[in-house]
């Protein structure tokens, strides 16, 4: 079963509130591959494999992936977080309800990545991702800069 992620992200400079005011995730991932994209991440107490797309295949735009997860137990997580190529990446997602029932997913990295912050909005098709109109506080729209992509962090942070 295919299931394709649509995404739009923007780079954050000043955030307008307090995001230790919304639900957070603490994130831990680690990069396996980068073609394919395979990474294994940790996301509070649960884990799991997830295995994205070329956004250069046919029927993909630079937002737009297949994307899918396989669940894992710890052992298997941090077997895997082991193999990483590059660094291990730590950041926290703070789940923000946005206009027409979609979420701001704001992350804030922690070390060696920080002080970087984006914002990610996912959508349910390239139509809707296009019309998206961004908040005001929203900076740079890096969707098509792959030096903010997570897998390529990793791997620079790493040299």
């Amino acid at each position: 079963m295919e299931n394709r992620e649509i995404e739009r992200k923007w780079l954050i400079d000043k955030i307008p509130f307090e995001p230790e005011d919304y639900e957070c995730l603490d994130i831990e991932q680690a990069y396996l591959s980068s073609s394919p994209t395979v990474r294994v991440r940790k996301e509070n107490d649960t884990y799991y494999l997830t295995y994205k797309g070329s956004r250069n295949m046919p029927g993909n735009s630079s937002m737009s992936h297949e994307e899918y997860n396989l669940p894992l137990d710890e052992t298997s997580y941090e077997h895997l977080k082991e193999k990483a190529d590059g660094i291990i990446l730590h950041k926290k997602r703070y789940l923000i309800p946005e206009k027409e029932n979609l979420t701001i997913e704001l992350d804030v990295f922690e070390e060696p990545i920080a002080p970087l912050v984006v914002a990610e909005v996912e959508f349910d098709s390239e139509e809707a991702a296009n019309a998206y109109v961004a908040p005001d506080w929203f900076g740079e729209d890096v969707t098509n800069d792959y030096h903010y992509k997570n897998v390529y962090l990793c791997k620079a942070m790493n040299k």
